[in-house]
């Protein structure tokens, strides 16, 4: 039995992975290059694969270099962020937990390390410090990444995802100068970071008075174009044995605005419900079934918004751009000035809506229009 050719929910593999032939090109070079690289897009555009698909192609063909996968969504303390770093470090550098041990009681000089290793060292492997300690020599933390590069000649890309936590911890401000000072040092490491919100990312990276400003290159993620979509789509089906026209194919792409997660998961949808060839009616019920499945999360986001944030959605969904104007904020009840900039200011800074020039829009397709049938009674599209 075939499985579906679309992946969503997940990194994509290299098979299902499409078009970034631009964005591929200048990560890797900027990787294997010594370039520190920060990418920045709303959710779900394909960070995580992006970084995955260079990673594991610069895995493959250079020997000397040693690739650091560390997602910090987890992580909740600067405590738990350097015992990470240089567990998930110390893990990168060898195949062999012996080495680990060795390199960690060679390298360090002013703390301990607490090291545990069970039956299968790769997955259970942790380091651990006394807190105290760890305050007081955080740069031997940072700065081990060099170390061991330089002990074992060897060059250590370090991928950051969801770095934007960091931002929540208490002593953020020290720790941040310290990163930026002890980082920029080093020769024989790069960083690769990114993370889920958007305008933090851009605010710690972009912010002239911020100690991370122009750290590196930051590669503002684009959509995928159109076309690419429609080219993927078409020979997904393919490839499985049943049949979509371009038309049917640009229909998907369409309705989630090229957003890569949501035309993924809408072709995978269309997919399972087509027999042998796809018609515009399967498109449709898998869109209502994409909704359904997401339904939940949309009103986890409704239930944490006010009325006036609702109304404010309303006023975008309607197209308007004078948010603060009389009238508008009148036919929406949108409340003051103030209370729209705020709600604005909120919702952006949620990657609920963006914002281009005078005009707002929302970021999720998906969440469009199953908001414009929820709150202003729109029928789904016509076939």
């Amino acid at each position: 039995m075939k499985t579906s050719p679309f992946i969503y929910g997940s990194t994509v593999s290299s098979r299902s992975f499409t078009n970034r032939t631009k964005e591929v090109k200048q990560l890797k070079s900027n990787l294997l290059g010594g370039t520190n690289t920060m990418i920045i897009s709303p959710r779900r555009w394909g960070k995580s694969s992006l970084v995955e698909f260079v990673t594991d192609s610069l895995r493959k063909e250079h020997k000397n270099i040693r690739i650091a996968m560390i997602d910090l969504f987890t992580v909740n303390s600067a405590e738990e962020f350097l015992e990470k770093f240089a567990g998930e470090i110390l893990k990168a550098s060898s195949s062999k937990w012996q080495e680990w041990i060795e390199l960690s009681r060679k390298i360090f000089r002013n703390i301990i390390p607490r090291i545990q290793v069970s039956m299968d060292p790769v997955s259970s492997f942790s380091i651990s410090f006394d807190w105290e300690e760890l305050k007081k020599n955080s740069d031997e933390i940072l700065s081990l990444p060099e170390k061991i590069a330089q002990e074992k000649k060897i060059k250590i890309i370090i991928c950051l995802d969801e770095f934007q936590v960091i931002a929540g911890f208490d002593g953020y401000s020290e720790l941040e100068k310290k990163m930026r000072s002890i980082w920029q040092r080093q020769k024989l490491v790069t960083y690769c970071i990114y993370g889920s919100q958007r305008h933090m990312m851009t605010n710690i990276f972009n912010t002239p008075s911020l100690p991370f400003y122009r750290f590196g290159e930051i590669i503002m993620l684009p959509k995928i174009e159109r076309d690419s979509w429609i080219v993927f789509i078409c020979e997904g089906f393919k490839n499985t044995g049943k049949n979509i026209t371009r038309e049917e194919s640009a229909m998907i792409a369409d309705l989630m605005q090229c957003h890569p997660w949501y035309v993924q998961q809408l072709a995978h949808y269309t997919w399972n419900l087509t027999g042998k060839s796809v018609t515009k009616t399967d498109i449709i019920k898998s869109l209502k079934e994409l909704l359904n499945a997401n339904m939940p999360f949309y009103q986890n986001q409704i239930e944490r918004m006010s009325s006036t944030q609702i109304n404010l959605l309303k006023a975008v969904a309607a197209g308007e751009s004078q948010l603060t104007s009389s009238r508008v904020m009148n036919d929406f009840r949108l409340g003051t000035p103030r209370n729209v900039s705020k709600n604005k200011m909120t919702l952006i800074n949620n990657d609920v809506i963006g914002e281009s020039g005078r005009t707002y829009f929302f970021l999720d397709p998906a969440f469009e229009i199953w908001f414009r049938k929820a709150f202003l009674n729109e029928e789904f599209p016509a076939v």
